[in-house]
């Protein structure tokens, strides 16, 4: 399913009758001060996770033999001075199989539906519109085609690319290690990144998942400031309870990073979307046709 969200940062349109007509009062100044660019979000499917065993994600046995099915999207992001690929879904070998994949551990069970050239081309795109890359983190279900974009630069924590160019991630994790090693366009960060220099696209350094785990923020004025969770939650549940997976890098940077994502929500009003809620991926609105 491919869904797109067009957010226009103007929240006043204003009219000219003449090209050469200037703001007839104050009012018309602010809203003409006011426009920005348009600005469009695309959510993509980049596959399922069957999590068989949910105990994994708390400290505690609270989700003892329970299940979830997980969704895995990930985001294009289309402003005039350029385009952000969010995170990479799950690997594209497994388009095509037969049956989903389950790990040798039996924790998960994967498929992907589609490839990201074939999603991208149902928008109008291709891999070499992609400018940049950003991943929440780099674990498998969000780095699997991030090796296949080769234009775009990747934009990364410091402290993310230091965990998974590691030589010994190379042995431990070489799936993860081998997603994201061929990058050449690297573009290191400490810290928040305001991506186009307008506020309207904001990479939030929020450690604790992995050393360089981030949010994306967008100030979207028509339809209000929206987040984008990244595996900061993967369950409201989680959310609503500060839970903290055993596969953390770190709990107190993990607790750390809650707070500070909660009153950055408050105080900016942003909607959040968890990244791994399928609820939370079918709210965002069918979009018509972008060749329309």
């Amino acid at each position: 399913m491919i869904k797109k969200i067009t957010f226009l940062l103007s929240a006043l349109t204003l009219v000219f009758t003449s090209c050469k007509e200037a703001p007839k009062n104050e009012a018309d100044q602010a809203a003409a001060e006011m426009s920005g660019p348009e600005v469009k979000l695309y959510a993509l499917d980049g596959g399922t996770v069957q999590v068989n065993n949910l105990e994994f994600f708390a400290q505690d046995s609270v989700y003892r033999g329970q299940t979830a099915t997980f969704a895995d999207a990930y985001y294009v992001i289309v402003h005039p001075e350029g385009t952000l690929m969010w995170d990479a879904g799950l690997a594209e070998a497994l388009v095509g199989l037969p049956e989903p994949y389950t790990s040798p551990d039996g924790a998960f069970t994967v498929s992907r539906p589609d490839s990201m050239v074939n999603q991208l081309k149902s928008i109008g795109m291709s891999p070499e519109d992609i400018d940049f890359l950003s991943l929440s983190h780099t674990h498998f279900d969000h780095s699997g085609h991030a090796e296949a974009l080769p234009q775009a630069t990747w934009l990364v924590q410091t402290a993310e690319f230091d965990f998974i160019r590691n030589p010994e991630m190379e042995t431990t994790q070489p799936d993860m290690y081998n997603a994201v090693n061929d990058i050449e366009k690297v573009q290191k960060l400490n810290g928040d990144y305001d991506v186009f220099g307008d506020g309207s696209v904001v990479i939030k350094s929020m450690p604790g998942h992995t050393p360089g785990h981030s949010v994306l923020y967008l100030n979207l004025q028509d339809h209000g400031p929206v987040l984008l969770s990244g595996d900061l939650y993967h369950l409201q549940a989680n959310r609503d309870n500060k839970r903290i997976p055993k596969f953390n890098t770190d709990v107190e940077q993990t607790l750390a990073s809650m707070a500070a994502f909660e009153a950055f929500a408050d105080s900016t009003g942003a909607t959040v979307y968890l990244q791994h809620s399928k609820d939370d991926f079918n709210k965002l609105p069918q979009a018509p046709d972008f060749l329309k």
